[in-house]
């Protein structure tokens, strides 16, 4: 049992133990183990087209997005030219241990923290992070009354106050400006008029 090959993403991969390779995105957190079912040959054995029993284990390390890929079409002499570009979803895994007789894996997960609560364990992943968002909001206003509380108060600057009494004496100067600005229209002669 040197090598397996199975299949993930519609793709076909020949793996050996602690090998690292970039396949197609999986729905899971980086540090879980992934197993894939879908084993098509393990060492000399070959199915047909499965290996009945065989299982691959594998931990996912992270997912992240490739490079990306331009995709440029151009005709000639026709004005004609698309410019698009594409980053793929790959998920990097390393292979823990190549499975077969219906055996379970051994290896546990080395990056996973146990969830703090048992309901929110068997969630999927959005609810998951809703659930530790909420209590990072509910844990924010403790604080920030905290902060409030130990913070001076400040007075309003007199400078402020004092052009609230004269808020008639503004209007009116407010008002008077755009009538000023049209007689000033009126009466300048135009130079284009002769």
């Amino acid at each position: 049992m040197t090598f397996a090959v199975i299949k993930t993403g519609g793709k076909q991969y020949k793996v050996a133990a602690n090998d690292i390779l970039k396949i197609e995105k999986l729905d899971a957190e980086a540090g879980t183990i992934v197993t894939f079912d879908q084993v098509l040959m393990v060492g000399d054995e070959v199915g047909a087209p499965l290996i009945e029993g065989a299982l691959v284990a594998a931990e996912l390390l992270e997912t992240k997005k490739q490079k990306t890929v331009i995709i440029f079409k151009k005709n000639r002499r026709h004005n004609y030219r698309r410019r698009n570009g594409h980053r793929q979803l790959l998920s990097t895994v390393r292979i823990t241990e190549i499975l077969v007789g219906g055996a379970q894996p051994t290896i546990k997960a080395e990056g996973i923290v146990a969830a703090p609560a048992t309901e929110v364990a068997g969630k999927p992943a959005k609810v998951r992070a809703a659930a530790k968002a909420a209590a990072a909001l509910e844990a924010k206003p403790a604080v920030a009354t905290a902060t409030e509380a130990t913070a001076p108060v400040k007075k309003a600057s007199p400078k402020k106050a004092a052009p609230a009494q004269d808020a008639t004496a503004t209007e009116d100067t407010a008002a008077a400006k755009p009538a000023k600005k049209a007689a000033a229209k009126k009466a300048a002669p135009k130079a284009d008029q002769e």
